[in-house]
């Protein structure tokens, strides 16, 4: 290894001794400038293992060297070597606050000189160990994270596969409604950890059909009253799968699929909860979820088109809808369009499972 030292003094005959003794250590590449503007320049542009800086200076004094060397970003931990007169105690204390790493006093020893830059470079060059090491972990802890991620988002997906085999959904709808859904939470500039929480969360909406009878699931014509309200029962079914988990997807999947079906006004079920009391992810979901329910075809009904359902959820907006929600959903419409076509019916469900829609438009 070849350290790069990087000499500013205005003295011609000091730059020519420290570069003779930094020679001396050898593995050491001396950088020279008699200026110290354009040594302050090269430094922040350019990786060096060590700054030697004089203090009495024109133009730029070595305190004022140091602070804004140190206020650029990557140089926090750069070792910087100060030469100061004997009587500058006060100098060496104001060098010290903007980040001075080690000094010398005039004149210079020689022995001492190169001990103290020989210390600052191994110095230098342990923290840059541990830095890379810092890193390499954080590398390694990232790419387990999003295998983990990846692993849960699949298993969400097969899980909510689960409803979908006994229910003349598709499972595009699943990809469509949770793309709808992390459109909205982005159009109410919710954080993007809460925005892609939501898009993993959204499939599960539905998960409690699985405890519904198939003659009343499958039914092709209008539930009797009877009848609805045993499917009512599946948000409540689905709340009870997924509480209690330590997974954030399956508690916010809990919270969906029990509050997906209330109404802003307070008519919805199970618990009649009204405006903001209903979970800002049910919210959203259930304009989702509608809007693509109308739009689709299922083998008890023809699918609305789109300007009918815009203006069903529109003519819906703070009786069944937050208004907020349905004002997010049609203030990104090109985008609502875009998803609607890359999740077609006959989109593959892996193209979820890799990347958030968002990300890719």
């Amino acid at each position: 290894m070849t350290y790069q030292v990087l000499i500013v003094d205005d003295a011609e005959v000091n730059l020519t001794l420290f570069e003779a003794l930094v020679n001396r250590i050898g593995k050491c590449t001396p950088i020279k400038f008699s200026n110290a503007k354009n040594g302050l320049a090269f430094a922040q542009t350019h990786e060096v293992d060590l700054v030697i800086v004089d203090y009495m200076m024109p133009e730029l004094h070595g305190v004022e060297f140091i602070r804004l060397l140190r206020a650029t970003h990557g140089k926090k931990n750069v070792p910087i070597l100060m030469i100061t007169a004997n009587d500058q105690k006060q100098i060496r204390y104001r060098a010290l606050d903007a980040g001075a790493t080690d000094f010398l006093i005039k004149p210079v020893d020689k022995i001492e000189f190169m001990a103290r830059v020989n210390n600052l470079l191994q110095l230098g060059a342990s923290q840059k160990a541990l830095s890379n090491r810092a890193d390499l972990l954080a590398e390694e802890v990232r790419k387990a994270t999003f295998e983990i991620v990846q692993r849960e988002r699949e298993t969400v997906v097969r899980l909510s596969k689960a409803a979908e085999y006994r229910d003349p959904e598709t499972g595009a709808h699943i990809l469509r409604m949770a793309h709808y859904s992390e459109l909205i939470s982005r159009g109410l500039d919710m954080p993007a950890e809460q925005c892609s929480l939501l898009l993993d969360a959204a499939p599960m909406h539905d998960i409690g059909k699985v405890g519904i009878a198939d003659h009343i699931l499958l039914k092709p014509g209008r539930l009797t009253p009877q009848e609805f309200e045993v499917m009512k029962q599946h948000a409540m079914y689905g709340y009870e799968i997924l509480k209690g988990s330590a997974s954030k997807v399956l508690q916010a999947g809990a919270d969906i699929a029990r509050a997906h079906h209330e109404k802003f006004d307070g008519s919805g079920y199970p618990d009649g909860l009204q405006g903001e009391t209903i979970p800002i992810f049910s919210r959203i979901v259930a304009v989702a979820d509608v809007f693509d329910a109308l739009t689709s075809e299922r083998p008890y009904k023809k699918a609305w088109s789109l300007e009918r359902a815009s203006e069903h959820i529109k003519a819906s907006s703070g009786t069944h809808f937050d208004p907020k929600c349905v004002t997010a959903f049609f203030a990104n419409w090109e985008k609502v369009l875009e998803i609607r076509h890359c999740f077609s019916d006959d989109a593959p469900d892996s193209v979820w499972m890799a990347t958030s829609f968002m990300q890719k438009v």
